[in-house]
């Protein structure tokens, strides 16, 4: 049951960073993102990678492999839009 409690517990997680994702993906926008949102998400993704790992949680372990993933897509997401953003501003 413990296990299942933190299964479901990481989808939620993943779920919810990944709904920013998308919506930036699918807006071509950042607009309302703080751009150390994914920056703190990728730092704290690898520490608690690294933690998982040393003391043996699989269920940490994949969802915050997961979550820098999907950071990672997010802070790339986050530049294009902003660079994007910036060069319709030139035009």
């Amino acid at each position: 049951m413990t296990e299942a409690i933190g299964w479901a517990s990481a989808l939620i997680l993943l779920l919810t960073v990944s709904s920013q994702v998308w919506k930036q993906w699918r807006s071509k926008t950042s607009a309302g993102v703080s751009k150390w949102l994914f920056i703190g998400q990728i730092s704290a993704s690898i520490g608690f990678v690294n933690y998982s790992v040393a003391v043996e949680n699989w269920v940490f372990v994949w969802t915050n492999s997961f979550l820098l993933f999907e950071a990672l897509l997010g802070q790339c997401l986050y530049i294009k839009n902003k660079h994007a953003e910036q060069k319709n501003m030139q035009a």
